[in-house]
């Protein structure tokens, strides 16, 4: 499936982590060079790991300089890492202004899994959410975005050797991404850019509480999977779980889903669905759930809640 490039183009950031090839096309041009350039740099970047302008010896010495003088390479920091014995991995990742977020590798077999975050806190409000207690501060920048990626690489190279320890992407760490659709589109374009990551759509997933104009948004700039937090099988208890329900119904939010599972690169939408004892994990609401999804190509995952203080 060919990515639609919107017709205009947002300006490069000066931060060229998260410039995706549209951007990274436009801003060459601008500097009065050939658009190949965006290629070349996109590859010393995500393909090679490297920052550096002046160790990228394609680029001729006068484009290095410029490059140096106009632009940064800078991807977030490491603050904590916390090793689990299954090989989990869990990092909290200092960003720009000095905010943190948390980024998680997940090996399973052959797959290795990287759960990135989108926001600084949220603001949805979730009753069951850890991130929602937070409140919210801010939106990641596409290069803090893609930079969890960029980091995670790296370390996961040192540690493993493994150049290519990341097979798959989930957009299911802090935030909501439909919030922050501007940073989060080019990120995920540069993860499923052949010359960047080179990830399938089908390895790229965005999970979302189900903010329905957004959604269709995400249908026309880059479908990728698609996860969304359902946990209730009607509008009531859903209402109390996942207040932004209250603006986008349930109904609204499965035909929004419909319409997105027309044009998504796998064949169903999954449904997170978070056991809450005696709260929505009853028979009545199984079956309430089976009936619910008929007809919408899916898949349910059942979530053990996860405490916290």
């Amino acid at each position: 499936m060919e990515q639609t490039i919107p017709t205009t183009v947002a300006p490069a950031p000066s931060n060229l982590l998260g410039a995706d090839m549209a951007q990274l096309t436009q801003f060459f041009t601008v500097l009065g060079e050939k658009p190949f350039r965006a290629r070349q740099l996109l590859q010393w970047v995500h393909q090679r790991g490297v920052l550096d302008f002046d160790e990228m010896t394609d680029l001729g010495k006068s484009l290095r300089a410029r490059l140096s003088a106009q632009a940064v390479l800078r991807p977030p920091e490491v603050a904590e890492e916390q090793l689990s014995h299954d090989g989990t991995i869990k990092w909290s990742v200092r960003v720009d202004s000095g905010n943190c977020v948390e980024m998680v590798y997940i090996p399973e077999g052959a797959r290795g899994t990287l759960c990135v975050s989108s926001q600084v806190g949220c603001a949805l409000n979730c009753s069951f959410c850890a991130t929602a207690q937070q409140g919210f501060n801010r939106n990641l920048s596409a290069s803090e975005i893609i930079g969890q990626v960029w980091l995670a690489s790296q370390r996961l190279s040192e540690q493993t050797q493994n150049q290519r320890a990341i097979t798959n992407v989930v957009m299911m760490g802090m935030g909501e991404p439909l919030l922050n659709l501007d940073a989060v589109v080019p990120a995920m374009s540069l993860m499923i850019e052949d010359l960047a990551w080179g990830l399938s759509r089908r390895r790229v997933t965005l999970s979302t509480s189900g903010l329905v104009p957004q959604l269709d948004q995400l249908r026309e700039r880059c479908p990728v999977s698609l996860a969304v937090s359902l946990h209730a099988p009607y509008d009531e208890l859903r209402d109390e779980l996942v207040p932004i329900n209250k603006r986008y119904p349930i109904a609204e939010l499965l035909d929004a889903c419909k319409r997105y599972s027309a044009v998504q690169p796998k064949e169903h939408v999954t449904f997170e669905y978070v056991m809450l004892d005696g709260i929505n994990d009853s028979e009545a609401e199984a079956r309430a759930l089976a009936k619910l999804l008929r007809g919408v190509p899916s898949k349910i995952n059942l979530i053990p809640f996860n405490p916290f203080p």
